[in-house]
């Protein structure tokens, strides 16, 4: 019985791929979740800094270099929604620039904002320096640098504030030296700290950085060499899955923050040349898995199904152990959650976002299941600002008699929600994107060809 469902889902996905490839069609709930979205980046982030809050309203978030990343990503498309002038947007953009280009670069360990080119993963909100004993993170400094990169590209008028941002961005890009992280093995370390020096582990493996060797491979100052990015092919784990074939990752965040500015779509690497798909169907693949799972729910969480699913790296309600209706369930805080061929992290818990972000792979079951969360849970997960962060069904407590839901809202998890969103309606990030000179070089060095990368001469 197991085999025929998850053989009559493979026909059903391929088939709704193959309908939705011909004609799209645009739901008016798309709308209304990107502009709830996207203001809330406008209404929590400080314009004179654009030191976006990692998350809110906890009163002692401190910022996130990521979610000022997927903010300088966020502005341009909320020109584009008609939500604010183009010359708000550089505004906010060109403070948010400078800020980053005067801060303090040192490897002391406090009163310091980075080193090397590199920013710490939180900085105060208030003055944007070093927050707690966080690491030097080269993700989240990818992040940062993608959005900033994105707005080299949109803002291409001649005027004297677009000329700055054109100019900061490719200035905070050629600053940072990749080879200071490359300095024990081809694959970049996560992080540093003064205190413990460099982080053991390396993005090695399919997983969320796959940008992040683009652009280190395209620097114009310290660029990587192609062995790292082989190195980071080297550790992918291509297996069947709850009926689908890929290269696995367990948490669907890894299968979108990539395709959030670059469109994968028929062009492919040495790896996937020899697998026949791009990365864009690899995360189409993923996005069905995780619907998969849901449906046949292992491990019987209340309220999975083929329109409540979505596993990720998000919030979640306590780290404690307790019974639930007769069954003795483990629970998590925040974690990244998934589901994978060697691994999986699951304790009931969905990130509305994680299906979110999946728009532009499977509209055909990302839109029904955002849609069906809404209308089930209502206000308790749907807000002024989109839906908060997660929530747990079975998190059944005398405080929660119906489930857990979040609080806050997490930038790293908003961003991909309204971009994902503009890239399904039009590839407006992606288009932009494809102007970008690095990001053209980034993907030639890393061996891709075919597609529109092709006719990039």
């Amino acid at each position: 019985m197991k085999t025929v469902l998850i053989l009559l889902l493979l026909v059903t996905s391929s088939l709704a791929s193959i309908a939705q490839s011909k004609k799209k069609h645009w739901d008016p709930f798309l709308d209304t979740l990107q502009r709830r979205t996207i203001q809330w980046f406008l209404d929590v982030t400080p314009k004179e800094t654009g030191l976006t809050p990692d998350r809110w309203p906890a009163e002692w978030s401190p910022s996130s270099i990521a979610a000022v990343g997927f903010a300088l990503t966020i502005y341009p498309i909320a020109v584009e929604r008609k939500m604010i002038s183009r010359r708000e947007a550089a505004e906010r953009t060109l403070n948010t620039l400078r800020f980053f280009w005067k801060s303090k670069q040192s490897p002391d360990a406090t009163d310091v904002s980075g080193h090397k080119g590199f920013y710490y993963h939180f900085l105060k909100k208030n003055s944007g320096l070093r927050e707690w004993n966080c690491e030097l993170s080269t993700v989240d400094t990818g992040l940062l640098i993608m959005g900033a990169l994105f707005a080299q590209s949109y803002f291409t008028k001649a005027t004297p504030d677009e000329r700055e941002i054109r100019n900061l961005a490719d200035s905070l890009y050629r600053r940072i030296d990749w080879t200071y992280f490359t300095q024990a093995s081809p694959a970049m370390s996560m992080g540093w700290t003064p205190e413990d020096g460099f982080n053991r582990s390396t993005w090695n493996g399919y997983m969320e950085a796959q940008y992040l060797y683009i652009i280190a491979l395209a620097s114009p100052t310290h660029p990587l060499m192609y062995a790292s990015y082989e190195h980071w092919l080297s550790g992918y784990l291509w297996k069947e899955h709850y009926g689908q074939t890929l290269v696995n990752f367990m948490p669907l965040f890894g299968h979108q923050h990539s395709h959030c500015w670059i469109d994968f779509r028929g062009i492919r690497d040495s790896f996937m040349r020899v697998k026949g798909i791009d990365y864009f169907e690899n995360s189409r693949r993923a996005t069905y898995l995780h619907r998969t799972y849901a449906i046949q729910n292992p491990h019987q969480w209340i309220d999975y199904s083929d329109s409540i699913w979505g596993l990720s790296a998000c919030d979640g309600p306590k780290d404690t152990t307790f019974e639930v209706r007769g069954k003795r369930r483990l629970f998590r805080s925040y974690s990244a959650r998934g589901t994978g061929a060697e691994e999986e992290v699951d304790d009931g818990t969905i990130a509305p976002n994680a299906a979110a972000g999946c728009v532009p792979f499977a509209p055909e079951i990302v839109v029904p299941a955002l849609k069906a969360m809404k209308n089930k849970y209502g206000d308790k997960l749907w807000t002024k600002y989109g839906f908060v962060d997660a929530f747990n069904p079975t998190y059944i407590t005398d405080k929660t008699p119906s489930g857990w839901f979040d609080s806050d809202y997490l930038g790293l998890d908003q961003g991909p929600i309204a971009i994902m969103i503009e890239n399904y309606r039009n590839g407006f990030v992606w288009n932009v994107m494809k102007k970008n000179k690095y990001i053209v070089d980034g993907l030639k060095r890393a061996k891709f060809t075919g597609g529109w990368l092709d006719r990039k001469h």
